[in-house]
């Protein structure tokens, strides 16, 4: 059971944390570290959410919540009772995530303060790891807990899968890229999750590129025709075209498509793809293994020479990571 930490006395300052927490009311930037925390390996910028929507996903999840407030913390504590306490991540993985808690909190109360002692795409191997102080009111913290660790939790579970997955293939020269295979609502914050991880984004939405998949063939009436009226209708976006057979592969590289998906092929079939795509003839059309990629046969299909692997599973099959928010000793 937690026990809230008394507010300081008046003219006190607030209780220290180790990694000398801001004044009160001090917001923790999305996707980056609060000043003053420990120093972490980051060598890589990874690009961070849109504040829109993690301001957005915040309020629903906020309000699903709070639809009728809450009683017990507000029953409790009185408006100017204050509680330090531990973020806790309690396996290995990366973790993703630390400014979407901060905006919870700071939607509540902003005189909360977070102090992340990690920053988001750390690896972390040793655990339990505290990776974030947490001081201010006792109701704003413990009303907000759930719905923090809830997006933590599942942002983390993504960037460690991506990061899985992305070692998997190291050395074969494909790159990862994640799917529209996400949560409704949490499509933002799921993509910069796989970014953490190391893999890269495919379309956010379906008018960023165009992507016929076999319903689109089947009613538009084959590989050709398609292709053709998009061209026609849509010349300044990039083409992708499914294909399942050999066949599918011939007709999309003489219609000139800018990239070939190679749709639950076999790793034999798949290769024969690949040559045909990369042939000097083609002038080297880029090629997407999709379809009953797993992370068990994920490095056999990196070899076949294929450009980028696309998984839906980095985002509709990753498991939440196990993270907790503790009274602080």
């Amino acid at each position: 059971m937690t026990k809230p930490v008394s507010k300081p006395p008046s003219g006190a300052a607030p209780k220290p944390t180790p990694n000398a927490a801001p004044p009160l009311g001090t917001a923790l930037p999305i996707g980056a570290p609060t000043p003053g925390a420990a120093p972490t390996p980051a060598p890589r910028t990874i690009r961070p959410p849109d504040p829109a929507a993690v301001t957005r996903v915040v309020a629903v999840a906020l309000g699903e919540d709070l639809a009728l407030g809450d009683p017990t913390s507000e029953g409790l504590f009185g408006p100017d009772d204050t509680c330090e306490m531990t973020l806790l991540l309690k396996e290995p993985g990366v973790i993703c995530g630390l400014g979407v808690v901060g905006a919870v909190f700071s939607a509540l109360d902003p005189r909360v303060v977070v102090t992340a002692t990690y920053a988001d795409g750390d690896s972390i191997e040793a655990v339990p790891a505290e990776v974030a102080r947490i001081f201010g009111p006792s109701r704003a913290v413990l009303s907000g807990e759930r719905t923090a660790l809830n997006l933590l939790g599942r942002l983390s579970g993504i960037a460690t899968l991506a990061a899985r997955c992305v070692a998997e293939l190291e050395g074969t020269g494909a790159v990862l890229l994640d799917t529209r295979k996400t949560t409704a609502g949490l499509r933002e914050l799921e993509k910069y999750a796989v970014r953490c991880g190391g893999a890269r984004n495919h379309r956010f939405n379906l008018g960023e590129a165009l992507l016929v998949k076999d319903n689109h063939l089947r009613l538009a009436g084959g590989i050709a025709a398609a292709v053709a009226r998009l061209r026609d209708a849509h010349s300044k976006l990039r083409l992708e075209v499914e294909a399942e057979t050999l066949d599918d592969v011939r007709e999309a590289l003489a219609a000139g498509v800018d990239r070939i998906m190679l749709d639950n092929m076999t790793i034999d079939r798949m290769r024969e793809a690949v040559e045909l795509c990369h042939s000097a003839a083609h002038g080297a059309v880029e090629t997407e293994a999709s379809g009953g990629v797993t992370q068990a046969n994920l490095r056999q299909v990196g070899e076949t020479g294929v450009d980028f692997v696309s998984m839906g599973a980095l985002t509709h099959s990753s498991r939440a990571l196990d993270v907790s928010l503790e009274v602080a000793p």
